[in-house]
């Protein structure tokens, strides 16, 4: 018998068990971080339903409280560190609270020995690696009245075994793998997810093919650096392969990936934004910074001139793929020359979005003991100047498509505005426009009629409804 199968009855005696004592106790899930986080919990909240636990509308209300964290930055740990010192009253009031800290901080010895010393209100901890074994530290929590603890170093197949439950239902994350193996000097990510572990495609495929199904239209593939998916298995799978035979999959209409990882990426992956109808025409390709001296001292492997022909690749395709990035500022030894070569950088990429970055020492990556540490005044001065440069330059890119009729996936009702709908185009810019709320899950045209930094404003076209 599969050793894996065993596992999974187990799982399956002890959700029966916590059933049992737990039915009809409400959870709360509050989620810090990235997309995987966001998936994470996702598949913690269909294990917490499977054990009879149901929604709670608040932390007031709440009988199982899980914070599932992040470790990116000091001011996502400090978040972490804030709300679960704000939990210590609500768990005065109603002591029967169930406290339990998840995710990439709880990976981390020092993050992990802080809460332990601290927040002796925690019941439960857990890592990025052990989902499944929540049910047990359930238990093990009511039995004994005291802290339930369980990390796991390695990857576990048995997370991907777990269902989940999807944000939309038109729309969805599928891992593809885990891990990064690149050792960025800024970085903890290697150091808390462990090291780079790719999911079969066959078991991608399938997921992906039950989602459809089951009526999602847009799959979103995760990995730290998804461009080297593949590469640790022993049929050497790749990335684009992996694509094309997501794209045959009946159902989808749209495909993205994130995180792409310059150095790595091939143009066999750049070709398929031509081969593939599915895969929307958007690149998440982080640089970092545009300048070669500091992209060495940041382990990045490629320089940014590597970095240009990349970029001029796919503009040689001539299929307006919107590209966006990611730029730490203040980075160790930054200087203002080096500075302004980034500046140059995103002048010339032309950017449709820059997701920016003060850099934030972690302690056991190798920046954090570079002696030239940037003052925050001069990070906090230059960061202003970005921002500056990318809200300009992305407000003439937005502007632009003023009069644009544009395929959307319509998401929701605006969090800014009830009386309008929000959605996504193609290219992944966020989209406000009026209509009606059965529009929610279609794709539908939308002429663009107003821009803000930010997002697009439109009108639906009643006609194109589909």
């Amino acid at each position: 018998m599969d050793p894996r199968q065993d596992k999974k009855t187990d799982v399956k005696k002890l959700i029966d068990k916590v059933r049992a004592l737990h039915e009809g106790d409400r959870y709360l899930i509050e989620t810090h971080g990235c997309q995987m986080n966001e998936h994470d919990s996702e598949k913690i909240s269909f294990l917490l339903e499977s054990m009879g636990f149901l929604p709670a509308p608040s932390e007031e209300e709440a009988d199982l409280i899980v914070i599932n964290t992040c470790s990116v930055r000091h001011s996502a740990e400090d978040k972490v560190y804030g709300h679960v010192g704000r939990l210590k009253h609500v768990k005065k009031t109603k002591p029967d609270l169930k406290l339990a800290l998840c995710g990439c901080m709880m990976q981390r010895k020092a993050s992990r020995d802080y809460v332990l010393d601290k927040f002796p209100q925690v019941d439960i901890i857990f890592g990025t690696n052990n989902i499944y074994r929540l049910p047990q530290l359930i238990l093990s929590s009511d039995e004994n009245d005291s802290l339930a603890m369980d990390i796991e170093d390695n990857y576990s197949d048995l997370d991907n075994q777990l269902q989940a439950n999807r944000s939309h239902p038109f729309k969805s994350y599928v891992n593809i793998m885990y891990g990064c193996n690149n050792f960025c000097t800024y970085c903890i990510v290697p150091y808390t997810r462990g090291r780079e572990v790719s999911r079969s495609m066959e078991d991608i495929v399938s997921e992906v093919k039950d989602l459809a199904l089951e009526g999602t239209k847009e799959i979103t593939l995760l990995g730290q650096n998804v461009n080297s998916y593949g590469k640790d298995l022993d049929d050497k799978s790749s990335f684009p392969e992996l694509l094309r035979q997501i794209n045959a999959i009946s159902g989808l209409e749209r495909i993205y990936f994130m995180t792409s990882h310059p150095k790595d990426i091939s143009d066999e992956l750049i070709a398929c934004y031509k081969d593939l109808d599915k895969l929307a025409p958007y690149l998440h390709l982080p640089v970092q910074s545009g300048s070669n001296r500091i992209l060495k001292k940041m382990n990045r492997h490629y320089s940014r001139e590597d970095y240009f022909e990349i970029i001029e690749k796919i503009r040689q395709l001539d299929l307006k793929i919107a590209l966006s990035t990611d730029i730490i500022v203040g980075f160790p030894g930054e200087t203002e020359e080096d500075f302004k070569e980034t500046l140059d950088l995103i002048e010339k990429v032309g950017y449709d979005n820059v997701f920016t970055f003060l850099y934030s020492i972690r302690e056991g990556t190798q920046a954090a003991g570079m002696e030239d540490q940037v003052p925050q005044e001069v990070k906090k001065d230059r960061f202003q100047r970005l921002l500056d440069l990318v809200y300009r330059e992305q407000r003439k890119k937005y502007e632009s498509l003023v009069g644009s009729h544009l395929e959307v996936l319509v998401e929701g009702v605006s969090k800014n505005n009830p009386e309008k709908l929000t959605g996504r185009t193609r290219d992944f810019k966020l989209i406000h426009f009026e209509g009606p709320k059965d529009l929610i899950g279609q794709s539908i045209r939308v002429v663009v009629k107003d821009t803000s930094t930010f997002a697009l404003e439109g009108e639906y076209i009643e006609a194109s409804r589909s």
